[in-house]
């Protein structure tokens, strides 16, 4: 049991490492917290500080929820301890105790643990993610479609009831630290993806078709 709590311990300190705020500054794009949104995450580390700040931002948010599992099963964790250090991973991300407990949505950090925990649900998952922001040109569309369905892909590959309800536990999260987005979803403010990053997308996906399909 006191290896379960270290190792839970050490999942959280590890998930409350501010990569946003580090890889923003590193990209001379200020404090992330001051600019746009004020989160942490990917999406607003991209808008203050560039595309590159949020490649590593989302690389790096995933990483600490892939290796809290990692590292526990490498202690020989269970199922149980393993995604409860994936769960401290992603608590630490959203309430990090280096920024005074506020953090970001979790849902890099999310997907690091999901991903550690059955790869092929996390797939799925990315899948859902994808053809979701894609198709209503908003980012936080398909990180609410992708938490939502994650749970359901995790049973549908016979992961565990341990795994499952800590990923719902995840996507609870998530749907509420995305409450104001989903208050502008529904008022119709909510930012839509740059025409930047989503032209590239729609020109590779029509280029195959015939001029009379487009």
């Amino acid at each position: 049991m006191i290896r379960a709590l270290l190792l839970w311990v050490m999942a959280y300190l590890l998930g409350s490492v501010p990569v946003g705020v580090i890889v923003a500054e590193w990209f001379n794009g200020g404090d992330p917290r001051t600019a746009g949104s004020g989160n942490i995450g990917a999406t607003n580390v991209a808008r203050s500080a560039g595309s590159e700040a949020g490649l590593v931002t989302l690389a790096g948010d995933c990483l600490k929820g892939f290796l809290a599992v990692i590292i526990a099963r490498l202690f020989g964790a269970g199922d149980g301890v393993a995604a409860l250090a994936g769960l401290a991973a992603f608590m630490g991300h959203l309430y990090p105790v280096f920024l005074d407990f506020k953090g970001g949505k979790g849902v890099a950090t999310g997907l690091g643990v999901a991903f550690a925990l059955s790869p092929l649900a996390s797939i799925a998952g990315l899948i859902v993610f994808a053809v979701a922001a894609i198709w209503s040109r908003v980012v936080s569309v398909g990180s609410l479609a992708a938490a939502i369905a994650l749970p359901v892909f995790m049973s549908q590959f016979d992961k565990g009831w341990k795994i499952v309800y800590t990923v719902l536990i995840m996507t609870g999260f998530i749907i509420y630290r995305h409450k104001d987005n989903i208050l502008r979803l529904c008022q119709g403010e909510e930012n839509p993806i740059p025409a930047e990053v989503i032209e590239p997308i729609n020109t590779l996906l029509n280029r195959d078709q015939p001029e009379a399909d487009k």
